[in-house]
C-alpha cells in the first residue's frame, strides 16, 4: 500500500476536570498499587474526534501533542474543531497515527501511522513528510510503534503485520500473525535496516534509559522481549517480562524502568464491573514494580510519566487525553 502526505493541524485541547474513580486494586508480587484516585482530562473539540492514543512532549516541555482519528496531530495552542466523517470511514484515506516521538534537539516529530508509515514533521509544523513506506522491498501495512535514541536521532519503529492492516487488528492476535518487523531509520543517511523479522504482534517500542537495547511490547503473547543494540548481544532478541494482559505502547519512566498500557487483563470477561489493570510499571530487570488500576471504560493505550507527577493517558476510544496525579 503507498503513503502519501498528511497534514499537521493544531488545535487546543480544553481542560475539564473529572473523577475518574480509579480505584486501588489487589497488589501483584512485590508491586506496589498505584491509588490514581484523582485526575482530569484534556477533552478534544466537539465532533467526531476520537482516539488520542499516544502523547509527547518536545524538548522544550510544550505539549501534550497527540494524534487523533482524522489523521491530524494536536497540540495545545490553537483550536480547530474537525467535522470529518467517523474514523472508521476515514483513518485509511487520512490516516490514523498510532505513536509520536520528539527528537528533542532538532524539533522535528516523528510520527508512526498505521496507514501513511513512518512520517516526520519539523519543529514548525505543517506537512509532514513520509520517510519509510517499505523495507527490503515490502510496504508497510501496519506501522505502529515509534522511539528516538536522543543521542544519536536514530529512529526504532514496528510494523506489527505484513498480512493486515490496522481495521484488521483482531486478525493479527487471532492467527497468531508472526510476519512483523522491528525496524531502524537513521535521518543522516535515509537507510532503513530490518533488525529483527518475524515478531509476533510487535507494538510499542522504547528504547532502553542506557540506549544499550529496545524494549519491545508483544501483544498477542503478553510479554515484553529485548532488542540488544549494543554490547556483547548485539542483534539478540531475548523475553524481558511476562504481563498480566495484552500490551501496547511502552515508555519510559523516571526511574529507569517503564510504563506499560494494557488495553485488558488477561482473560477478562466483557461484562464484568469494577476495575481492572490500566498498566504496570517494569523495573530494568524485567519485574512488576507498580501496577495502575482503574474503570473498566478506561482502556489506556499508552502512559506518559511527567517529572511534575502527573501521568497522561492515551486511549483509541475516548475523546480526551486522560491526566492522573500520583503522588
Amino acid at each position: 500500500m503507498g503513503c502519501s502526505m498528511s497534514r499537521l493541524a493544531k488545535a487546543a485541547i480544553s481542560v475539564v476536570i473529572l473523577a475518574l474513580l480509579f480505584m486501588p486494586g489487589a497488589m501483584a508480587v512485590a508491586a506496589a498499587s498505584f491509588d490514581a484516585t484523582r485526575s482530569r482530562h484534556l477533552q478534544l473539540p466537539r465532533g467526531y474526534l476520537r482516539g488520542p492514543e499516544s502523547v509527547a512532549f518536545d524538548g522544550e516541555g510544550h505539549g501534550p501533542y497527540s494524534g487523533v482519528s482524522d489523521g491530524r496531530i494536536l497540540n495545545s495552542e490553537m483550536c480547530t474543531a474537525s467535522k470529518l466523517r467517523p474514523e472508521t470511514v476515514t483513518e485509511s484515506r487520512c490516516g490514523r497515527p498510532r505513536r509520536l516521538q520528539f527528537h528533542h534537539k532538532s524539533g522535528n516529530l516523528y510520527i508512526a501511522d498505521a496507514y501513511k508509515c513512518l512520517m516526520r514533521v519539523g519543529p514548525a509544523g505543517g506537512e509532514a513528510t513520509v520517510l519509510v513506506n517499505q523495507v527490503d522491498g515490502a510496504p508497510l501495512r501496519f506501522t505502529n510503534g515509534v522511539d528516538v535514541d536522543q543521542i544519536t536521532g536514530q529512529v526504532y519503529f514496528t510494523d506489527s503485520s505484513m498480512n493486515y492492516q490496522r481495521s484488521q487488528h483482531e486478525m493479527v492476535t487471532r492467527t497468531g500473525d508472526s510476519t512483523s518487523r522491528l525496524m531502524r531509520y537513521d535521518p543522516q543517511t535515509n537507510d532503513v535496516t530490518t533488525l529483527q523479522s518475524g515478531l509476533t504482534y510487535p507494538n510499542g517500542v522504547s528504547i532502553s534509559h542506557d540506549r544499550t537495547h529496545l524494549v519491545v511490547a508483544s501483544t498477542g503473547p503478553c510479554k515484553l522481549l529485548r532488542y540488544w543494540i549494543k554490547g556483547p548481544d548485539v542483534g539478540k532478541t531475548e523475553p524481558f517480562a511476562d504481563l498480566p494482559g495484552y500490551p501496547d505502547n511502552v515508555r519510559q519512566d523516571r526511574r529507569g524502568g517503564y510504563w506499560v498500557a494494557l488495553h485488558r487483563e488477561k482473560n477478562e470477561l466483557p461484562f464484568e464491573f469494577g476495575s481492572h489493570l490500566l498498566a504496570v510499571r517494569i523495573g530494568p530487570n524485567g519485574k512488576i514494580l507498580e501496577e495502575m488500576r482503574g474503570p473498566k471504560s478506561v482502556r489506556p493505550m499508552e502512559i506518559v510519566e511527567r517529572s511534575n507527577g502527573k501521568y497522561y493517558m492515551g486511549s483509541v476510544e475516548l475523546p480526551y487525553v486522560g491526566v492522573v496525579t500520583h503522588k
